[in-house]
């Protein structure tokens, strides 16, 4: 993927949350050309050709089968941010919304509304928000946090809800009803997950 332009990759096993799919990856495209003729751009890889898994046999496939989302960042958030390299643990939250005027207003909640602000302040560390464009489950956003372990992630998710700004951001009658249903998956990245 780093060859033909897409970086950094992020890979990721699932640690709890739903075991399908079994695993996780995060690609950083930096054009909607980028996403498109990504497949063919990696079958014209000389390297790429040699890999088992681009020539399995229907016996032995290298996967059953993969589902993608397309995201766009948000306007608060624009760039994904690569923590630092060390024993960490990913937290993967999916908001479904019941409407696309609930999708959007939660979107201006993390946004202009400050939540993202909110998270950054009480020590919550985003690694991306996207607002997913194509993918199962619309409308619905997809955000990803990152923490050094459980106990270290419950008391960062603490501090969060005790927060002032964060008490009337969310008794805020504008944002109410956005979310209808929270997805929360953790993941541990791969030894050779570039996030």
């Amino acid at each position: 993927m780093n060859r033909i332009g897409i970086g950094p990759v992020g890979v990721f096993n699932v640690m709890y949350g739903p075991n399908s799919p079994s695993l996780y990856v995060l690609m950083v495209h930096k054009s909607l050309e980028s996403v498109v003729t990504a497949s063919a751009r990696l079958l014209e890889d000389a390297e790429f050709q040699k890999a088992s898994l681009t020539n399995a046999p229907l016996s032995e496939p290298g996967y059953v089968r993969f589902e993608s989302s397309l995201m766009a960042a948000f306007s608060h958030m624009p760039k994904l941010e690569v923590p630092e390299k060390k024993s960490r643990i990913f937290e993967l939250r999916i908001y479904e919304s019941h409407g696309i005027k609930a999708a959007k207003k939660k979107i201006e909640m993390f946004n202009q509304g400050g939540e993202i602000a909110i998270f950054r302040k009480t020590g919550l560390q985003p690694v991306f928000f996207g607002e997913t464009l194509i993918g199962p489950k619309l409308p619905n956003l997809t955000y990803m946090l990152v923490f050094e372990n459980m106990v270290d992630r419950d008391k960062r998710w603490g501090t969060f809800g005790r927060d002032p700004e964060w008490k009337k951001l969310r008794a805020n009658p504008v944002y109410k009803d956005t979310v209808s249903n929270i997805t929360d998956i953790f993941l541990r990245p791969t030894r050779y997950s570039q996030i």
